[in-house]
């Protein structure tokens, strides 16, 4: 039987409240989050939630491998590094993150200048992806978020986003996760954008303004 948040538990037959014995805890989502891209090393997991201490994501990652949501792993060699990875039952959580997301996105940003990772960034793209302004597109792309690297491809009204590099990407961009989400929410310009050096690109120019308008709120009326 899976552990209930540090013993804690809402005492409630309902589905929603046994999946927040689970998942409530603060915190306990964002790891979900950081790792519905693949696996990821401690230190890793750390960079993308600079706000969260090492001891409180040590005892997050517990709680979600005793609920059977989280598992450790070793990559094969050469890497051979520790990572944490979701199981089949914590990566059933991708939609409800997702959809967490859609909801949230009408929030106020919070004020400062709040963190915003490279993998929140690519969820933030599956988030708000266009499925009929991708009709009859199909093209694989390279992103790249400082050292972080992902492979995207849109293919048939669908999209697709994974950590690592792309074998044959038609186009390349190289930025961070504040200008990639102007681009791509808030109708930036991209050649004006390579101007001022916030953006490099290499290859298909044309198929990645395409791409980067597959994500921008639609408008009413």
């Amino acid at each position: 039987m899976a552990t209930t948040r540090r013993g804690r538990t809402y005492a409630d037959r309902c589905g929603i409240a046994r999946a927040l014995d689970l998942v409530g805890e603060r915190w306990a989502l964002l790891v979900v989050r950081e790792l519905l891209l693949g696996p990821k090393r401690f230190t890793d997991l750390r960079r993308g939630m600079p706000a969260l201490g090492p001891d409180v994501l040590s005892q997050r990652l517990r709680e979600l491998e005793r609920a059977g949501i989280v598992e450790r792993r070793r990559l094969a060699p050469p890497a051979a590094s520790r990572v944490y990875a979701l199981t089949g039952r914590g990566r059933e959580l991708e939609q409800v993150v997702l959809a967490l997301g859609r909801w949230g996105s009408a929030a106020p940003v919070p004020d400062g200048e709040p963190a915003f990772g490279a993998d929140s960034a690519m969820l933030a793209l599956k988030t708000m992806f266009d499925p009929e302004r991708a009709r009859g597109l199909e093209l694989e792309l390279e992103l790249r978020l400082g050292p972080d690297r992902y492979r995207a491809a849109v293919s048939a009204g669908g999209l697709e986003l994974e950590r690592g590099e792309a074998e044959a990407p038609a186009a390349t961009i190289a930025t961070d996760p504040r200008t990639l989400a102007e681009l791509a929410f808030r109708g930036a310009d991209l050649e004006r954008e390579r101007a001022k050096g916030s953006v490099e690109l290499e290859g298909d120019a044309a198929g990645m303004s395409r791409f980067l308008a597959l994500f921008a709120p639609r408008t009413e009326g």
